[in-house]
């Protein structure tokens, strides 16, 4: 007999990817920080946003949240990982950032996000000092590490830090409806909801492990 799973919707995109948020107010959890009146949604209601460290788990929003506050705020947005981020490139990021914009258009500091930011070592850390200091650049770090043991205190002094939390089973209920909902493929198949209470659980807060 013929396979008939050609037929089925599919996209080589990840899933996670897929639902990726396009704004701050998509973004499920994290309501101690971006609620109406929390401190990183006032940063943004006033366009300013500082230097930050996020910490927490693996697949519970750092990244995404750091790309939607550039967003926010109309800021460049340069994405790295200090796993494969030396300190020749990071120079070259730091660089461009420091060039005033073109056209006569004002400058505006690019958010310059660097995950993992805990292996970086002090050098590649001190590196980053004198533009965050300056204001050349808007510093996101992340890390699944306790940043107090993890970044420098020059660095984390220049820095404003926040924990983010796990997802709630019924907040990851929710992101898994959504995306049987919204999704351009998974809309279009016959899945039932009685599975996702199973599939929150099993994903212990971890919102990209629900999704992948």
């Amino acid at each position: 007999m013929a396979n008939n799973s050609s037929n089925l919707p599919y996209s080589d995109t990840p899933l996670a990817q897929r639902m990726r948020p396009k704004t701050l107010e998509e973004v499920i959890g994290q309501t101690h920080l971006l609620s109406p009146g929390a401190p990183i949604r006032r940063f943004v209601d006033h366009g300013h946003l500082p230097s930050l460290i996020l910490h927490g788990e693996a697949g519970i929003g750092k990244t995404t949240i750091a790309m939607l506050l550039a967003d926010a705020v109309g800021r460049p947005f340069y994405p790295s990982s200090a796993i494969n981020t030396g300190v020749k490139q990071l120079r070259e990021v730091l660089d461009a950032g420091s060039k005033p914009g073109q056209g006569g258009l004002e400058f505006a500091a690019p958010v310059v996000f660097i995950d993992e930011i805990h292996r970086f070592n002090k050098a590649q850390q001190d590196a980053l000092l004198g533009a965050v200091e300056s204001g050349e650049i808007t510093l996101i770090g992340a890390t699944t590490e306790n940043p107090s043991f993890s970044v420098n205190n020059a660095l984390l002094s220049r820095c404003q830090v926040y924990r983010l939390v796990p997802l709630t089973e019924e907040q990851i209920e929710q992101l898994l409806q959504r995306a049987i909902s919204e999704d351009e493929f998974l809309s279009k198949l016959d899945i039932r909801l009685e599975a996702t209470p199973h599939i929150a659980k099993l994903a212990q807060g971890d919102a990209r492990k629900s999704l992948n």
